[in-house]
């Protein structure tokens, strides 16, 4: 009898920890990676920002995210710059500079292409979230689905009615690392999630699984995401006089 108070009490601390350590890990990991991308961005700014310039030199302490704030200044000020005929010239003599040499020109070209993809707006990402039967037939991985751009791989392989699409395997837990492959549209099998909701799957290891939405169809075959519920009120249609034929007899 007199345990069990005990065990009530040593359970609602534990709940109480668990539940301080849900909501503060999220935010101090965020700080921390925060923090460290603000001090390694001053790391190599201040060192070149003159001493006149810099606050550090009046203040008795370092103000932290200072060199940051003149890098984003810094990178818009060149936007600008390279937006204009001077800049352009000036910037297409550095790649052709750097063109010719064997080694940089590779690292540059695949890096500017990498950054001019994931940055532009062009469509050329990732489209859709998939499964794919890897590493063996019902065992199922998550793909990202890039766009359907015809390739010499397309060319040589593609069969007829059934196209090659290049997806991307990331491994858990870190995306950013992964396969990729070349899969018949026929064996990937297209999901309704997000890019993002794909990327929380993957990150927490099937612990954060997005929620499944269940899908409705009208009369007309087209597909309806939500709930169920009752239409408000003044939404119903207009209903239709009745004709002389449709009206009871007197």
């Amino acid at each position: 009898m007199s345990d069990a108070p005990k065990t009530s009490g040593m359970t609602r601390l534990r709940n109480y920890f668990l539940t301080g350590f849900i909501v503060c890990a999220p935010l101090a990991i965020t700080a921390y990676i925060a923090w460290s991308f603000i001090g390694w961005v001053d790391s190599w700014v201040k060192p070149y920002i003159p001493a006149r310039y810099s606050p550090d030199t009046y203040l008795p302490f370092p103000v932290p995210g200072f060199g940051l704030i003149v890098a984003l200044i810094l990178i818009t000020l060149i936007g600008f710059l390279t937006a204009n005929i001077v800049g352009r010239a000036i910037v297409g003599f550095g790649e052709r500079l750097l063109g010719r040499m064997p080694l940089v020109r590779g690292i540059y070209g695949s890096l500017k292409q990498i950054f001019e993809t994931v940055l532009s707006n062009k469509g050329d990402m990732f489209r859709q979230v998939g499964l794919v039967e890897y590493p063996r037939k019902g065992v199922w991985s998550l793909v990202f689905v890039a766009g359907g751009k015809e390739t010499e791989i397309n060319e040589k392989l593609d069969q007829e009615g059934d196209p090659l699409i290049a997806v991307f395997m990331p491994c858990t837990p870190n995306p950013t690392t992964g396969f990729l492959m070349y899969v018949l549209k026929s064996d990937i099998v297209l999901l309704d999630m997000t890019i993002e909701d794909g990327a929380k799957l993957i990150v927490s290891a099937g612990l954060v699984a997005p929620e499944v939405k269940s899908k409705m169809v009208t009369l007309n075959g087209e597909p309806i995401n939500g709930t169920v519920a009752n239409p408000p009120l003044g939404s119903h249609p207009a209903r239709k006089s009745r004709t002389a034929s449709s009206r009871p007899n007197k």
